[in-house]
């Protein structure tokens, strides 16, 4: 669907493997390790034995193999993003395995080669090498094997929530086109008798405005396109109530390529020319203004508009305008949870709402 179809598909198609090049991620491996080591000190430790130097010995061991075996599929997990899960299942565990090996070869030789090595590190190693290989890779194989199914079976989990996620915002975003054709519809048809010349231009200008809007048929924009859509509308409402409507952009250091729920601010320039300057005789200036905190990576947007005489204590707003902004918060909780915001009210004679949310670029 789109431009951006190839890359939500790239997404769930991806591997199904964590993402070893992560500091989260090495630590979940350190102590990983640290617990199989635990659970194999326990079993092999008898009543007055050396339960700690077993457990010392057998960590040194495995962090030995967890680590080289998670250096490996950092850069493996990107060239596993191609394969099926089978394949990549497959490629990680002889990753794992070829690790395991290595070390247990490494371990075997020392211990019998280098006749000064610690007693503490002599003590585990065996005199038959295939007496301490095979159990190290025996345990390598289920240990990994269950990894595999539990990160294959969190990865589905979560492509059936993103998928669901972005139905519904799908489903939202089918809410917000046809109330927006009809009101631009509304527009032309006064312009019709009144001036046809101008209608024509706006004819042209919502062809333009459809076309950039559904042949991103998608769930996100970019925020440069999202302000060119807005700007697209402001000129066809321009064209109906001429010198009443004034828009100052104040979006200077935005980042431009961040992405958006599309549809985000026309909807609110809407409600602020229909709420607010139709209903003035003398019209007004809507403000759009934006700044971009680089110390969080947070996009802040404002639109305000002011409001007729009648409405500059804050009464109730109207059907129309509660429907749109229940509507972006909705999609903004299912783009970004808790880390976006969307907040609307009444400041002193004009209108304002507020956008909150993470400045992810595209590309």
């Amino acid at each position: 669907m789109g431009v951006d179809e190839p890359r939500e598909s790239r997404r769930s198609d991806g591997p199904f493997l964590p993402d070893f090049c992560s500091a989260r991620a090495v630590l979940a491996v350190v102590l990983l390790a640290e617990l199989v080591a635990i659970v194999l000190a326990l079993a092999r430790h008898v009543p007055g034995g050396p339960f700690w130097d077993d457990l010392a010995r057998i960590s040194l061991f495995l962090l030995w193999c967890t680590l080289l075996s998670a250096g490996l599929l950092c850069p493996a997990r990107r060239w596993l993003a191609g394969f099926g899960p089978a394949a990549t299942g497959a490629v990680a565990l002889a990753i794992v395995l070829a690790c395991v090996t290595l070390v247990s070869l490494a371990a075997w030789w020392l211990g019998h080669a280098w006749q000064e090595l610690p007693a503490l590190l002599a003590a585990g190693v065996v005199a038959d090498l295939w007496g301490f290989l095979l159990p190290n890779l025996l345990i390598a194989t289920i240990v990994t094997g269950l990894l595999l199914r539990y990160f294959w079976v969190t990865a589905q989990w979560r492509r059936e929530v993103e998928e669901e996620a972005r139905s519904r915002i799908r489903a939202l975003q089918a809410r917000i086109r046809p109330h927006f054709l009809f009101n631009s519809m509304n527009t032309i048809a006064a312009l019709t008798r009144s001036d046809p010349a101008r209608a024509e231009e706006a004819v042209e200008d919502l062809a333009d405005l459809f076309r950039a809007s559904l042949s991103e048929a998608t769930s996100s924009m970019t925020l440069k396109e999202e302000l060119e859509l807005s700007r697209i509308y402001q000129r066809i409402e321009s064209h109906r109530l001429g010198a009443r409507l004034a828009v100052e952009w104040r979006i200077a250091g935005l980042p431009l390529r961040a992405r958006v729920p599309a549809l985000s601010l026309q909807p609110l320039l809407e409600n602020a020319i229909y709420h607010g300057i139709e209903q003035l005789p003398a019209g007004g200036t809507v403000v759009v203004e934006g700044r971009y905190e680089e110390a969080g990576g947070m996009i802040e947007l404002c639109i305000d508009n002011p409001l007729p005489p009648a409405r500059t204590d804050g009464p109730a707003l109207r059907a129309g305008n509660r429907i749109a902004l229940d509507n972006l918060r909705q999609r903004f909780a299912l783009a970004w949870g808790p880390r976006a915001s969307v907040e609307a009210g009444p400041a002193g004679e004009r209108y304002r709402v507020r956008l909150r949310f993470p400045a992810e670029l595209a590309g």
